[in-house]
């Protein structure tokens, strides 16, 4: 229940606060019929997680820094709102199971192969724990590039510019190949980083 009231009341504040547009909505919800699929996307902003929940529109798992789930309005609602608390300072195992198990469920998961917001908007590398889980859950993987979040609400910003329009785009869903995921060590897991961050920058701004 919490989910779909939070989901709603992005849409509303998504849709008349920052006139938000999707672009690629076929390719989404062609990816409804495979199931367990790992959205990735470009991370500039706070607005990022509810901006892809409202564009994809199913129950989406995100992940959230752990330390937040300790903290009293957050750490009641984060896992209402299917949000996977992850450890950023050392390997996270137990996430890593979750995150998995999701994806063979079925589920949606969002994931920002960047694994940090960018400051100054511009793309970063990806980190080699992406390419990990699409290796260990064998997925396909479905990019998405966010622009005008960066604009609306920066790092640091303390009140959003509202009227500001965010775009979403969808680019087409990506196949890896038994070859390309039967790999091991960390080489092998940031190729399969590298190929999914060259897809996100490869969708270009309409």
């Amino acid at each position: 229940m919490w989910y779909w009231i939070g989901f709603w009341l992005a849409w509303l504040i998504f849709r008349l606060g920052f006139r938000l547009r999707v672009v690629g909505r076929d390719r989404i919800k062609d990816s409804w019929k495979r199931g367990g699929v790992l959205i990735a996307c470009n991370h500039t902003s706070y607005f990022d997680p509810p901006v892809v929940g409202v564009a994809y529109g199913r129950k989406t798992a995100f992940l959230a820094r752990k330390s937040l789930f300790k903290k009293g309005f957050l750490g009641w609602i984060y896992p209402r709102l299917n949000a996977i608390p992850v450890d950023q300072d050392r390997p996270d195992f137990t996430s890593l199971k979750r995150i998995i198990k999701e994806l063979r469920n079925g589920n949606p998961v969002l994931i920002f192969p960047e694994g940090q917001r960018t400051v100054d908007g511009e793309l970063m590398e990806a980190e080699a724990g992406v390419g990990l889980v699409i290796a260990k859950a064998r997925v396909p993987v479905l990019p998405m590039r966010i622009f005008g979040a960066h604009e609306a609400y920066p790092p640091g910003a303390k009140i959003p510019k509202f009227l500001t329009r965010i775009t979403l785009c969808c680019g087409e869903l990506v196949e890896f190949s038994d070859a390309e995921l039967d790999v091991k060590g960390r080489k092998g897991y940031q190729a399969i980083a590298d190929k999914v961050m060259q897809e996100v920058s490869g969708i270009d701004k309409p």
